[in-house]
C-alpha cells in the first residue's frame, strides 16, 4: 500500500459527509494495523409505540413495579425481552 494521505479538518458534519461520499478510507487508514472496538455502553434506539391495556392489568403491572423499584414501562419491557428471548431459545 501507498502513503497513507491526512484525513483534512472539517467545518460541520454536513461537510465531512460530502467528503467521505466521494472518497475512500483505504487512502486514509492503514486497515490492517486495525483493531476490534466493542461498544457495550451505547443504548439501542428506541420507537415510542402506543398500547392499550386493560385498566385492571395495567394496575396490577404499577403493582409489581413499585414492588421492584422501578418504572412500570421499564417492567414491560423486562418481561418482554425475556418472553421474546425464551421463545426464540430452541425447544
Amino acid at each position: 500500500m501507498g502513503k497513507v494521505k491526512k484525513i483534512p479538518s472539517f467545518a460541520n458534519e454536513a461537510e465531512e459527509r460530502a467528503f467521505w461520499e466521494s472518497h475512500t478510507s483505504t487512502d486514509y487508514l492503514e486497515w490492517s494495523k486495525a483493531e476490534p472496538a466493542s461498544f457495550p455502553n451505547l443504548k439501542p434506539s428506541t420507537k415510542t409505540i402506543s398500547l392499550r391495556l386493560p385498566e385492571g392489568l395495567l394496575d396490577q403491572i404499577k403493582i409489581e413495579a413499585n414492588k421492584r423499584d422501578m418504572p412500570y414501562q421499564s417492567l414491560i419491557k423486562v418481561w418482554l425481552a425475556k418472553d421474546v428471548e425464551r421463545s426464540r431459545k430452541p425447544s
